[in-house]
């Protein structure tokens, strides 16, 4: 029978549930479980996708094309499994389904209630994961805080799923702060225990406390809140805060966090196996080199918004030791910029990730122009490529009125544009060209030589295409179409062979790339980016 692991948060938004839980998964794999996990978001949006980036950050895709909330990067990036549409659910998508089963008669006229019918569709997603995964385990973490409306009906599920299943199948790990007083110079747990009080309210009783504090918490305090949270000693998990999120699975694993866990479900308790993981925790620490690359985006007033990019970067560091620092390069103020060796003089390499509408466009396209003509490793996605054949179709090919229709619809050169069975669709919720498709590469290309194979599967996420009607005119001019998606004869990879790395690709390969198996595009592009002189 499956096992359930739920991972709740209190006092506070920002306390780390993401990474507690993919901590916990992460440590219950290395002792041979097989895992799977689930976030459970209390926002109506049914899912990230229609959300600005600038107020949630960024939207993962799975394999099977479920546009998800960043936390499921965390997940994958942690625990090296692909997730799928059971993953992420909120109330958005639950309420919908229950109205359309109301809708389809399948109640048999009953009056539709929260309880039981909201409640048991929350419980059939989390039954859902547990069958179709096949998973030993698996960790479902809440969004939100304990004590917010929005969440109350999770919790109430998760309250009758208790009860259903037992302690014996089910475990709930409460995350909460624990601050420092300066002026007084101690801690305080006041936040805890009301935190562990509002809890119990909803009728669930924690079973492993993970407290987050920038100190160690005393003995006296451990004890404090053992007392009043009806907690073992041994169950309060102190999650203190690290320079190097790798070092926070290790930290749970010196507390025996797992093995609480497997007691408490009855499991066997084999040995961990967490070598690589104390070796990328030891590269981590000890990176040698360092290096500036240049993020031109629309949304770089919050990073997280580019939070895939940015690890997929640093993993590729990892490999060669190397520190990679960002600068973030906001596209739309870049348009005015007249002199672009200012804003680049430190980078060894440009990167422009993906990204929706027109703004900041024109600054994108410059940062380009830039990378190519002064032969600084580029790499671009999804947009990023769209906009590099743009900038060659206008700069070199001589098209000066290049461009796409998602910026201009009456635009006389379409390089870029919707595909024809896209054009007629209004909603724009799930109607992107969404997760996994093959994409072929052609051999004597970088693209080739970097995956070291013939086809590829990524995930993608956009509605617009490459227009094939100005391919052969960017081929004559030395633009390589290095990936093509057959079925379709869609461009999937785009190369320069005469630049140092001037690769963009219309998939998002950041969402396959991991801390210990950086993906093959950000590897390279790192490789070139440190072997670059030109700065």
């Amino acid at each position: 029978m499956t096992k359930y692991v739920f991972v709740t948060g209190g006092v506070c938004s920002g306390l780390g549930k993401g990474i507690t839980a993919s901590s916990i998964a992460l440590l219950l794999k290395a002792k041979g479980y097989k895992v799977f996990m689930q976030k459970f978001d209390p926002y109506m949006n049914v899912d990230p996708g229609t959300m600005s980036p600038i107020q949630h950050g960024e939207v993962f895709v799975t394999a099977d094309g479920c546009e998800t909330d960043l936390d499921l990067g965390h997940y994958e990036r942690f625990i090296d499994e692909e997730l799928n549409y059971t993953s992420n659910i909120t109330n958005g998508k639950i309420y919908s389904s229950v109205i359309e089963k109301e809708r389809k008669g399948d109640f048999l006229g009953a009056t539709i209630q929260i309880v039981p019918h909201i409640s048991n569709e929350i419980k059939n997603k989390i039954y859902e994961a547990g069958i179709t995964s096949k998973a030993d385990i698996v960790i479902t973490e809440i969004g939100g805080t304990v004590g917010d409306i929005e969440s109350s009906v999770m919790m109430e599920s998760l309250r009758q799923f208790r009860l259903e299943q037992g302690r014996e199948n089910s475990l709930f790990v409460h995350t909460t702060l624990v601050p420092y007083l300066y002026g007084s110079n101690e801690l305080k747990t006041k936040p805890t225990q009301n935190s562990i009080i509002e809890l119990r309210r909803l009728g669930i009783q924690p079973d492993i406390l993970v407290t987050r504090s920038n100190i160690s918490l005393t003995e006296s305090t451990k004890k404090k809140i053992a007392l009043f949270g009806s907690i073992p000693e041994e169950n309060i998990i102190e999650a203190v805060d690290v320079q190097n999120i790798y070092q926070i699975p290790m930290n749970f694993h010196d507390q025996k966090i797992e093995d609480i866990i497997l007691k408490q479900f009855n499991l066997k308790l084999s040995t961990s196996k967490l070598k690589y993981w104390k070796d990328l925790i030891h590269t981590v620490n000890h990176l040698t080199k360092e290096i500036e690359i240049s993020l031109v985006g629309k949304y770089t007033e919050l990073h997280d918004a580019y939070i895939s990019v940015v690890e997929s970067l640093k993993h590729a560091g990892y490999k060669y030791e190397t520190k990679i620092n960002i600068n973030w390069v906001d596209s739309e103020a870049l348009e005015k910029e007249v002199d672009l060796s200012k804003v680049f003089k430190n980078s060894k390499g440009i990167i422009v990730p993906g990204g929706f509408g027109s703004r900041g466009i024109e600054g994108m396209i410059k940062a380009i122009e830039y990378a190519r003509v002064n032969d600084i490793p580029y790499l671009g996605l999804c947009l990023g490529m769209q906009l590099a054949t743009i900038e060659f179709a206008r700069n070199v090919c001589g098209v000066k009125d290049a461009n796409s229709t998602e910026f201009n619809e009456l635009c006389k050169e379409p390089i870029i544009d919707l595909m024809s069975d896209q054009k007629c669709i209004i909603n724009m919720g799930g109607t992107l060209r969404l997760g996994n498709y093959e994409c072929s590469l052609k051999e004597g290309t970088k693209a080739h030589e970097f995956y070291h194979q013939d086809k590829i599967l990524e995930r993608h996420r956009h509605r617009y295409e490459f227009n094939n009607q100005y391919k052969e005119l960017l081929e004559n001019n030395g633009l390589v179409f290095s990936g093509i998606n057959e079925p379709s004869n869609l461009v999937e990879i785009i190369e320069l062979p005469t630049q140092k790395f001037h690769v963009a690709c219309q998939f998002h390969p950041e969402f396959k790339s991991r801390p210990t198996r950086p993906h093959p595009l950000f590897d390279n592009f790192i490789k070139a980016s440190i072997n670059n002189d030109n700065h």
